[in-house]
């Protein structure tokens, strides 16, 4: 059974720094497109970063470009966010999901197809 399990996420004050990690288990993820997104109560699903299955390209939303990075680390079957400089307004639940279909990623949340059960993150003095 293929599955997702993020961990990492907890509270930070802002300008502090967490990493997150999704590791799968049943299938390979340096195959697939990985994306991270995020839903804060009473907002949308919301995609912020992703990294293509293809070549390893990489995506973040504007709001935490030069603050998040994304990375594989195939050897332990895990993609990582590594956040920093985070804010408040980065609470939210973060969700990582698996594209087992296309080469490149993106923000579309109906084109991911496997998902973890989502970490929390909250962002607070």
């Amino acid at each position: 059974q293929e599955q997702l399990v993020e961990s990492g996420g907890g509270l930070v004050r802002p300008g502090g720094s967490l990493r997150l990690s999704c590791a799968a288990s049943g299938f390979t993820l340096d195959r697939y497109s990985i994306g991270w997104f995020r839903q804060a109560p009473g907002k949308e699903r919301e995609g912020v970063s992703c990294i293509g299955g293809y070549d390893g390209t990489t995506e973040f939303v504007d709001s935490v470009k030069g603050r998040f990075t994304i990375s594989r680390d195939n050897a332990k079957n895990t993609v990582h966010l590594q956040m920093n400089n985070l804010k408040p307004e980065d609470t939210a639940v973060y969700y990582c999901a698996a594209d087992h279909w296309r080469d490149f990623c993106s923000f579309h949340v109906y084109e991911y197809d496997t998902w973890g059960q989502g970490t929390q993150v909250t962002v607070s003095s």
